[in-house]
């Protein structure tokens, strides 16, 4: 079986204009904004969403995760804190999946909360739910934050209510 860290890196790079696109939007006086009181502010989601790829690369490096100190998600102080965190962590991702060999993809990897095992479960399958799937997660997530604030969305895939990407030009 042949090591699926490329193709891995490549959607990687095909997504993160999209996330780039919502994180550019996120409206700098708003970041406190919470749509619920169990929710997370629009800071804290979006700055969620800019960590991912790279605290998702740290955590992969490593064999396995306790979570049993996980706090509050933080918050940035600025907006403009967002895009370069995001650029950053999309950097060391790129380098740790070009890195990543077939034999490493393939080791088990552990979410724990102390000492109970949450799962084990290939690192390549970690990469894929907790890296990818839980970033496009969080991400459609900020896309609700920002309609619900009246910011106009812009194109993740094909076209949004406020952008259409097979209009003419």
């Amino acid at each position: 079986m042949s090591n699926p860290a490329p193709a891995f890196a490549a959607e990687l790079d095909a997504e993160s204009a999209a996330t780039r696109r919502l994180l550019e939007r996120v409206p700098a006086d708003k970041l406190s904004w919470k749509p619920h009181p169990k929710s997370m502010s629009l800071g804290q989601l979006a700055f969620h969403v800019a960590r991912i790829p790279g605290q998702m690369a740290q955590m992969a490096r490593k064999d396995g995760q306790d979570v049993s100190g996980a706090g509050e998600a933080p918050s940035p102080a600025s907006a403009s804190e967002i895009l370069p965190t995001l650029e950053a962590g999309l950097a060391d991702a790129k380098a740790f999946l070009a890195g990543l060999d077939e034999s490493a993809a393939r080791t088990t990897w552990r979410l724990t909360a102390g000492n109970r095992e949450i799962f084990a479960i290939p690192r390549i399958g970690m990469i894929r739910s907790m890296m990818l799937n839980h970033w496009y997660h969080h991400r459609g997530q900020l896309t609700v934050y920002l309609r619900m604030l009246d910011v106009p969305l812009p194109i993740v895939y094909g076209r949004s209510a406020d952008e259409n990407g097979f209009a003419r030009a």
